[in-house]
């Protein structure tokens, strides 16, 4: 039997997956009114309407069904104030070859995926996110990425 694979996250991605549900549940009301009243329309094959509201509706459905299995499998981690980088921690890095800085927050690889590019977050499974678990801060570590490898250090974790 295949052994059961746990998606880490915060409890702040845990909670956001949950309000996302329920936003969609408000809105599963209305793409079924919506189907209905394209359904009257009267010839299905024909009905551009009908086919759309359809659509609408088999994906937000599916949207809840992954979301909710995203709950079922997930493993909320807290993270702990020992200055060592973990998911939920807060983690600012120096590129060695120009010496910019850039701020991250660690988290799971779902709350990565709906991020905006401004929030700064990062996937702890992503090749950054890999080489910077578990550092201290002073720590300089490599980064094996898909094109090239390049190193960061470790200038403050914090929660």
């Amino acid at each position: 039997m295949a052994e059961i694979q746990f998606q880490q996250m915060t409890s702040k991605g845990y909670h956001e997956i949950q309000q996302e549900i329920e936003d969609l549940k408000k809105q599963r009301p209305f793409k079924i009114a919506q189907l209905k009243a394209a359904r009257a329309l009267g010839d299905l094959s024909e009905n551009t309407e009908y086919s759309t509201a359809k659509r609408e509706l088999r994906h937000l459905e599916s949207r809840m069904r992954y979301l909710d299995h995203l709950l079922t499998y997930a493993k909320i981690v807290d993270p702990k104030d020992n200055g060592t980088v973990q998911l939920g921690a807060h983690v600012t890095i120096e590129f060695t070859d120009d010496h910019s800085q850039e701020t991250y927050q660690i988290v799971g690889k779902q709350e990565a995926e709906e991020a905006s590019l401004n929030e700064q977050k990062l996937s702890f499974d992503s090749p950054l996110g890999k080489s910077l678990m578990h550092q201290q801060v002073g720590d300089t570590v490599n980064v094996k990425a898909p094109a090239t490898t390049y190193q960061v250090k470790v200038k403050k974790v914090e929660l």
